[in-house]
């Protein structure tokens, strides 16, 4: 039927009312309910999906360093810190009793030089004084004095022989570096930006300053590349290493070479860390830094890069769950209430896990008093996977899928329950990334990572890390083996 409305100018009132005008009508209020039919399911979905936006976006301006990965450093101003420590009664400082900590005066041989005060007359009588005291008032002060650069001058001379005529030329000492800097001048370059994080412009400020060495910040490069090179067989037999152990901590952080976006990885056991950086976050780079045929345990976030692994051989980040569960909380609703029912549960586990870890708890106590709260968390979470929320839905299903990987702490020594130590060992990175925006370029890229696999390894190990970094310039220098950065068994 053909819609009709009414002419221009003229109202329902003005027409006659006829059984055609009626009809017309009733055609006319038809096809516009049909049309509202139409329209009114179009403005549902939009206002589902605005509302469901909204619902994100107010998700995301409350998201902090207590509820999703953002760190501790971006939390607004508003968001409520720890309540502080009731202060007790005691004063600020030493408390009466307190056993000192002072410095402790070094034995005699170590002293480099002693300024010796003796009475030569006695103050009362004038009588001279002799013999010596066995247990004179002793104070050490160290000082450190002007240092002054060596400067060798390398010089290869040529003669005539009297007899021939053949001109004959020395040969350089196979020990003599190459270029203007000698391995220790070479390893303190290295030191100042891989473990200190002073940047080129501070570093040459800090030699001329300390040191008294005129250095270019071409030359600073230049060294830094050289440090590289030496550290190239050892951090390569340190990657190795850490493929062998039996537990692994491993995470990622965004990095940039060239204005190109990259990823850091990194590695790290009880005694080597490695670092590398790759091109992409995927499962490809992981079982680059892992190999392909890892067989340890591997302490991880959720990230899909680690799925390849077999939950046996993984254990999810608890620190990561807890800022999960603590997202739960901040929905409100039926989500808070799940929330809150983990972090519970969570609370009691890990005074159970410290008590464990440092032998107060055997193994056996601690599997059983760790057997209801598993129950606990997997029934709850199984409530959360049907819950109308759709991210918090969304969440335990996600965790349910990987619930194996959650207890591996529990069932084997030697695993931790967070990823807490892979996360420090990237921190002077992203402070690296924050200051210098990167690399510019893949040789830049390859002594961030070797230098920080050898700055983190020695440290874990309690070596001396400018002493390394001296003997493996040296040893690139004369062509000898590299120290190893593996442990002394």
């Amino acid at each position: 039927m053909v819609k009709q409305k009414p002419p221009s100018g003229i109202t329902i009132e003005d027409w006659d009312v006829t059984p055609e005008s009626v009809q017309t009508l009733v055609t006319i209020l038809m096809a516009t309910v049909a049309e509202l039919q139409q329209v009114i399911p179009q403005l549902q979905k939009q206002v589902e999906a605005q509302q469901k936006r909204i619902s994100n976006l107010e998700e995301q301006m409350g998201q902090t360093s207590r509820n999703s990965s953002k760190p501790p450093s971006s939390d607004p101003p508003t968001v409520k810190k720890p309540p502080p420590k009731t202060k007790g009664k005691r004063k600020r400082g030493g408390q009466p009793g307190q056993v000192g900590h002072g410095r402790t005066l070094k034995p005699p041989e170590d002293v480099t030089r002693f300024v010796v005060s003796k009475p030569f007359v006695c103050k009362e009588c004038g009588t001279l004084l002799m013999g010596e005291d066995p247990n004179p008032c002793r104070h050490q002060v160290s000082e450190i004095p002007r240092i002054e650069p060596e400067l060798v001058e390398y010089q290869v001379h040529s003669l005539n022989c009297l007899a021939c005529g053949h001109k004959n030329q020395g040969e350089w000492p196979t020990d003599m570096p190459r270029g203007c800097l000698g391995s220790r001048t070479q390893a303190i370059i290295g030191y100042l930006s891989g473990r200190m994080g002073i940047s080129r412009r501070d570093s040459e400020e800090m030699l001329g300053t300390l040191f008294h060495l005129d250095i270019a910040l071409g030359t600073i490069s230049a060294q830094e590349k050289r440090v590289s090179q030496a550290l190239s067989q050892p951090t390569m037999e340190a990657s190795a290493f850490v493929r062998q152990q039996p537990v692994a901590n491993v995470d990622e952080t965004s990095w940039c070479e060239m204005n190109h976006n990259c990823w850091i990885w990194v590695a790290t056991t009880p005694l080597v860390t490695v670092l590398h950086i790759m091109d992409s976050r995927s499962q490809a780079s992981s079982k680059c830094l892992l190999g392909h045929d890892y067989a340890g345990v591997v302490g991880s976030d959720r990230h899909s890069a680690y799925n390849w692994l077999d939950l046996a051989h993984r254990q999810l980040c608890w620190s990561h769950l807890i800022r999960d569960f603590q997202a739960f909380v901040d929905r409100n609703g039926e989500s808070a209430v799940i929330g809150k029912l983990l972090l519970t549960q969570v609370e009691r586990f890990f005074p159970l896990w410290h008590l464990a870890r440092d032998g107060t708890l055997s193994r056996s106590d601690f599997q059983k008093a760790m057997q209801p709260i598993r129950q606990e968390i997997g029934a709850l979470l199984q409530i959360g996977a049907y819950l109308t929320v759709s991210k918090t839905k969304n969440t335990c299903r996600n965790i349910l899928k990987a619930e194996a990987a959650l207890w591996t702490f529990v069932d084997q020594e030697g695993v931790e329950p967070t990823n807490n130590a892979a996360e420090r060992a990237l921190r002077r990175s992203v402070i690296w990334r924050r200051r210098s925006f990167g690399s510019q370029s893949e040789a830049g890229s390859r002594f961030v990572e070797r230098i920080q696999t050898a700055v983190l390894t020695l440290r874990q190990q309690n070596r001396d890390v400018l002493d390394f970094l001296t003997e493996a310039c040296q040893a690139a220098i004369v062509g000898s083996e590299p120290p190893s950065l593996l442990p002394v068994t």
